[in-house]
């Protein structure tokens, strides 16, 4: 019986707790789909706070897409929580869901502020999601690797 390194353990420790985040992120997120309005206020207010390529992006890509990303984005959020949560596929769906995650830092603007350091939902999301897509191969208590 081979033993499984402490790395592995922490990596998957990560793995289930940002799973539970992920779902937990979705499930706050479950009335865009029904009402796309919510995600547009949201990107509105984005638009009045920001300049350059994140106003960019807001007006060409955001808001024209906004009711499919409505319905995306909290699936997406639940789905990668969940494969995360049992360890399918868990460097696959980190790097995945640190795309999406960067995407909403981006279109809010606040991935170009020093505030984003110290923001909850910056670094320690995106060095998690990192360290998963990076390490999170064959780690124990996975349905998969």
């Amino acid at each position: 019986m081979s033993q499984v390194p402490s790395s592995g353990i922490g990596l998957r420790i990560l793995s289930l707790v940002m799973g539970v985040f992920l779902c937990l992120m979705g499930v706050n997120k479950l009335a865009w789909i029904t009402d796309s309005d919510i995600l547009v206020s949201q990107l509105l207010q984005w638009r009045d706070l920001t300049s350059g390529s994140s106003l960019w992006y807001l007006e060409t890509i955001a808001l024209p897409g906004a009711a499919v990303f409505a319905r995306l984005v909290p699936v997406a959020e639940i789905c990668a929580g969940f494969a995360l949560f049992v360890g399918f596929r868990v460097r696959l769906i980190a790097l995945l869901t640190l795309v999406m995650i960067f995407n909403f830092h981006f279109a809010s603007g606040v991935i170009f502020t020093m505030s984003y350091l110290t923001n909850g939902y910056g670094p320690p999301v995106v060095g998690s999601l990192l360290a998963l897509g990076v390490g999170g191969r064959r780690l124990a208590w996975s349905v998969t690797s």
